[in-house]
């Protein structure tokens, strides 16, 4: 098999040009076309120099017809119908938008106050590789998670699995995200003399967006649903997401075997030693995840887990489900590349 011919739709946001010099240096991909609406006719390299060299075009003028895999990098509701427009053509998608991550349409209507744009397409493989690789092999289709839905998945789901967390009390996740989260388009809250200095939280308690991915997917592995307490803030950095997971958790001193268990198999998630505490800076410009755990008192233990929010959390993870999808080795094109620096 030749170089699997890919596009990327929306590749001028951070996530679509951390995907496209990714995909750009992978040794199995060639990367034929890349979309901008408000950029057409500009060499991508315009918008980020970092950038591999290609020239832009708009979304209806990409030779859809020449490209194998597409990876979609669109705001919701733009993305699903582009998916279904490549899967009829037997053309293969990772969706890095929220459009095919939630498996009922009336939830995705409840929590993005819109109709499913493409309700025939659920459900979707959802695609966290560690906690549910088996799905996402040769798939043709698969719906890239959240930043902060990978993280709180990756902190919790062994434990849920293993029967240690108390059902009857609260999980409160406290979760900081670099202001890259917030996307590239210009907002007051995101501007340089708005976040620097500051910390603020936003959407706290249980109106987040990504809960209700979140709480789809751990209900595989036990968890009961509404009680995950969820708190994330903006940091007055680029990039990286640090959750602390606070797990009201029987037989604590269990918990570091379990998550160490779960993850020794895995090339992208580490568990810390005992006495290091999980940083952005173990994770900023990598592939990986990294975990930490702190046993605060009988009955309570403090995950932490730390990701780059536009790599783990987005356009690494997915090109490692492409890499299943492909039936390649799964961190093909992410390891022992250098630093990217934004």
């Amino acid at each position: 098999m030749g170089r699997i011919r890919t596009g990327i739709y929306g590749a001028t946001g951070y996530t679509g040009l951390e995907l496209a010099r990714l995909l750009s240096a992978h040794p199995e991909v060639e990367l034929v076309f890349a979309t901008s609406e408000s950029l057409a006719g500009k060499n991508l390299q315009s918008t980020w120099p970092q950038a591999p060299d290609i020239e832009l075009v708009a979304a209806q003028q990409a030779p859809l017809e020449t490209v194998q895999q597409v990876f979609l990098c669109l705001p919701h509701t733009q993305a699903a119908p582009a998916a279904a427009q490549a899967l009829a053509q037997n053309i293969k998608v990772v969706d890095l938008s929220a459009d095919l991550r939630l498996n009922d349409p009336g939830v995705y209507q409840q929590w993005y106050h819109a109709p499913h744009p493409a309700p025939h397409l659920l459900p979707v493989p959802y695609g966290l590789p560690e906690l549910g690789r088996e799905r996402l092999l040769q798939a043709r289709c698969i719906a890239n998670p959240g930043c902060y839905a990978t993280a709180v998945q990756l902190g919790l789901a062994p434990l849920l699995a293993a029967g240690l967390v108390n059902a009857d009390q609260p999980i409160v996740v406290d979760a900081k995200s670099g202001v890259t989260g917030a996307g590239r388009t210009p907002k007051q809250q995101i501007l340089f003399g708005e976040v620097t200095g500051n910390l603020s939280p936003y959407n706290i308690g249980r109106s987040h967006r990504h809960l209700a991915e979140i709480e789809q997917e751990l209900k595989r592995f036990g968890y009961q649903g509404e009680q995950l307490v969820f708190v994330p803030h903006l940091l007055p950095v680029d990039r990286g997401i640090l959750a602390a997971h606070y797990i009201p958790i029987s037989q604590p001193e269990r918990v570091r075997a379990e998550l160490a268990a779960w993850y020794a198999p895995e090339a992208l998630v580490k568990v810390l030693p005992e006495g290091e505490l999980a940083t952005l800076r173990h994770v900023v410009h990598t592939p990986l995840a990294v975990i930490s755990v702190t046993t605060v008192m009988p009955g309570l233990a403090i995950v932490m887990v730390a990701l780059d929010n536009l790599l783990k959390g987005a356009a690494s993870q997915a090109v490692q489900n492409f890499n299943l999808m492909w039936d390649l080795p799964e961190t093909t094109g992410l390891l022992a590349k250098p630093p990217i620096v934004s």
